[in-house]
């Protein structure tokens, strides 16, 4: 999405907040001194009126009080609200946040129309908005999944997985991926029906200390398609269906599951940290298929 979701939560924080401190420390002074006036001002005329009762004259009287010390409207909107977007702004920049998956490229780890939840905080704490790392705690290791602001473009939202550290070399050949110089192996685990390619085989593979599913179309040719002119491109070696790259410090190489339909660190270059939004790990609701909620690696 365009529009920053996370901007505009903190404006109307600010916006609430603002008002709740003014209605402390200002506003309710203002109204209850109003009040005060206005109650000094009827009883002062109720005693030259003799036709009121006494139950008409208290009905009358409250009255008074109600209609002067009235809260308004903007002002009772944002104390309601204040602590309502609080909770929501702090609960998705510091615990977890909520992501929809678009497409098949984390096929069969992820489906299109998965509602997944993002830890904020397994990778370190932000400081929200800016998106400055200013706690590290477990940091992000091969294997995990990552949501990220797609570089080319931060305004969307990508999800991969991890395949290289910083400093680590990376080398796709012949759609086998190769970690440090060592073969990270796979071994089938049937058919898989994907919307995009039809049936496609599926391979199990352990990446790190992650065990996972990967998706590889025999009928689909191992040459790579265009290639951007990312940050870092001197870092990477292409042979048409080859890829080897080093991976520079305070960068990542992402890829999808799906090997053979995503658009990935292959094509894009890498993911800069500052990027990094969370890591996934639980998926809440699939409105189609209501079994797939649970964990995923």
């Amino acid at each position: 999405m365009s529009w920053n979701f996370a901007l505009i939560l903190f404006v109307l924080l600010v916006l609430t907040g603002l008002v709740w401190v003014l209605e402390l420390t200002w506003l309710r002074k203002r109204r209850a001194a109003r009040v005060q006036a206005a109650v000094a001002a009827y009883d002062a005329a109720a005693v030259y009126n003799k036709q009121l009762s006494d139950a008409d004259r208290a009905r009358e009287r409250q009255e008074t009080i109600d209609k002067t010390g009235k809260m308004p409207w903007w002002v009772e909107y944002s104390i309601s609200f204040f602590p309502v977007i609080l909770f929501v702004f702090a609960l998705r920049s510091f615990i977890v946040e909520p992501f929809r998956i678009p497409s098949g490229s984390m096929l069969p780890t992820l489906q299109d129309g998965d509602l997944i939840l993002v830890s904020k905080f397994s990778d370190g704490i932000r400081l929200p908005i800016v998106d400055r790392k200013i706690v590290t705690t477990g940091g992000i290791q091969r294997g995990d999944v990552i949501v990220f602001r797609y570089p080319a473009d931060p305004s969307q939202d990508y999800i991969k997985r991890v395949v290289g550290l910083p400093g680590d070399q990376i080398a796709y050949v012949g759609k086998s991926l190769y970690v440090n110089g060592k073969l990270v192996t796979h071994s089938r685990d049937g058919d898989y029906f994907d919307p995009d390619q039809g049936y496609v085989s599926r391979f199990s593979e352990q990446l790190g200390d992650v065990k996972h599913d990967i998706l590889l179309n025999d009928q689909r040719s191992a040459q790579l398609g265009a290639i951007w002119r990312y940050p870092h491109l001197n870092d990477c070696q292409y042979s048409g269906t080859d890829v080897r790259c080093t991976v520079p410090p305070g960068n990542y190489f992402a890829m999808g599951d799906n090997r053979d339909n995503s658009e990935d660190s292959r094509y894009w270059g890498f993911v800069p940290d500052g990027n990094i939004v969370g890591k996934a790990f639980f998926i809440w609701m699939n409105f189609s298929h209501p079994s797939r909620i649970g964990r995923f690696h």
